[in-house]
């Protein structure tokens, strides 16, 4: 078998690290803006105290490789490592196939010739693409004590299982979720117009703006090119639609676990993706796909792992889990990915209450709380009552607080006391001191119903609360205001 040549690979290295000539980047120049979480991880990245690599996660399209050029840029311009002892490579490029990290390594001492004992940094981006890339890691890890590696992936939860296998004491996870809406206004240039911040919490200017601005989210806004491409905004579905399922249903999921019917699998989650945000019974989903339920569930788990998805278990309005999961959530992890696959939602839509829901539920992809995220559902008399989101705490196994989301004002205006489900779960965990909230399309108040204080609060700002306050740090009840 034919070799492919070292010169040949050193150039390729040389292309994608200029700053050995000191040249600029010039890849990623149109993205001058930043990830809200580019200073969080920019810490972890450059804490040396701490002798572990960095494993950034995330799906596909929300700006890894541009936050890692980025953060080259950065460390370049402080001068925290001469740009000579600077490395990047993308796994998944072909040249690169079948090489060990310790031979690309080699190549980039050998050519930028400095010690292995200097202090460096060395990135591998799409590291998924490499067999046993956790124990190749975890090696240089010890072997390269002054070294700080990074090393991302699409494939959020393989990652991470592999990370904490192999990786222990050795790796640190950082995970990039899709875009939040306070980025997607930052992006926009609109975050000032539309946004006032008074006293530790934030007010829209406009409401009636600032929904059509989270319209434009929920169709593509969770993905940074096309926050800055109108072309891409003008037909998503032939430049994210088919990105998705060529690179990560057609592509990744079979390279990384062997899936043989790719048709049934692109079938699978079309349907799912569809249905965002809505309960699912195992049994029924089998019956509507024409997939065997052991196969659901292997779909499920390949689809996580990919962080295209995210499935949600359901509790009663104790905050108790049920012993048979057969129903549960499954939220898209982008708000913006239906759209892409199918068309763009409209206000009036039937399906906006479902995206609505998704994209609220997606700010809280960074968060550790994320866990203890459930949506709530019981049965009272003939009767079933829900609330859309419920965080149990984990120390007393009870709900602190829930959310009702509504793209409407009537149970705010008119119409309070038919929320019953939030209010009987409120009742059954009043001495828990339980916040409850139901989300409006325009009107910001609160109503008083059987003695449980309800807070209303529009869709569109309470998306961006989160979002921006989970950045922020801020407490959970600070989250809901």
């Amino acid at each position: 078998m034919l070799e492919i040549s070292e010169k040949d690979i050193l150039k390729s290295l040389e292309r994608d690290n200029p700053w050995w000539l000191n040249q600029k980047l010039t890849a990623f120049s149109g993205f001058t803006k930043k990830r809200a979480y580019f200073d969080l991880f920019s810490d972890i990245a450059l804490d040396w105290d701490i002798k572990r690599s960095v494993i950034l996660m995330g799906p596909r399209r929300v700006g890894k490789t541009v936050l890692l050029q980025q953060f080259i840029e950065h460390v370049i311009e402080i001068n925290s490592v001469p740009s000579k002892n600077i490395f990047f490579a993308s796994i998944d490029t072909p040249l690169y196939s079948g090489l060990h990290l310790e031979k690309l390594i080699q190549l980039f001492e050998k050519h930028t010739k400095h010690s292995a004992n200097d202090k460096r940094l060395i990135i591998f981006d799409e590291i998924q693409y490499l067999k046993d890339w956790e124990v190749h890691l975890k090696v240089l890890t010890d072997k390269y004590p002054n070294t700080k590696f990074i090393a991302s992936g699409s494939a959020a939860a393989k990652l991470k299982l592999k990370s904490q296998e192999s990786g222990a004491g050795r790796f640190t996870d950082f995970f990039l979720p899709p875009i939040t809406f306070a980025e997607f206004l930052r992006f926009s240039d609109l975050e000032e117009e539309l946004i006032e911040e008074c006293e530790h919490k934030y007010e829209a200017r406009d409401i009636h703006r600032l929904n059509e601005e989270f319209i434009k989210y929920l169709n593509f806004g969770g993905y940074p090119e096309a926050i800055l491409n109108t072309k891409i905004q003008e037909d998503t579905q032939r430049y994210l639609g088919r990105d998705i399922i060529d690179k990560v249903l057609l592509q990744d999921l079979p390279s990384l676990y062997g899936i043989q019917d790719i048709t049934e699998l692109n079938r699978f989650f079309s349907n799912i993706a569809y249905h965002s945000g809505q309960e699912i019974n195992l049994e029924s989903l089998a019956s509507s796909s024409g997939v065997a339920k052991n196969t659901i569930n292997k779909y499920l788990e390949y689809l996580e792992a990919s962080f295209l998805i995210v499935r949600v278990k359901k509790v009663d309005n104790t905050g108790k889990t049920f012993k048979r999961a057969r129903n549960f959530k499954i939220y898209l992890t982008n708000p913006s990915m239906r759209a892409a696959l199918f068309s763009p939602i409209e206000d009036g839509d039937d399906f906006i209450g479902a995206m609505v829901e998704t994209a609220i539920f997606s700010q809280w992809f960074h968060s550790k709380s994320l866990r203890n995220l459930y949506y709530a559902r019981w049965k009272k008399g003939r009767t079933y009552m829900e609330a859309d989101l419920v965080m149990v705490n984990p120390a007393t196994l009870k709900p602190s607080w829930a959310y009702e989301i509504k793209w409407s004002d009537r149970f705010a205006s008119d119409k309070p006391a038919e929320l019953v489900g939030l209010i009987e779960l409120a009742k059954k965990n009043m001495k828990y001191k339980i916040v409850v909230a139901a989300s409006t399309k325009t009107i910001s108040k609160v109503t008083l119903i059987d003695g449980v204080e309800i807070r209303h609060l529009p869709c569109a700002l309470l998306c961006y609360n989160i979002g921006k306050n989970i950045v922020k740090s801020k407490s959970l009840f600070r989250l809901m205001l």
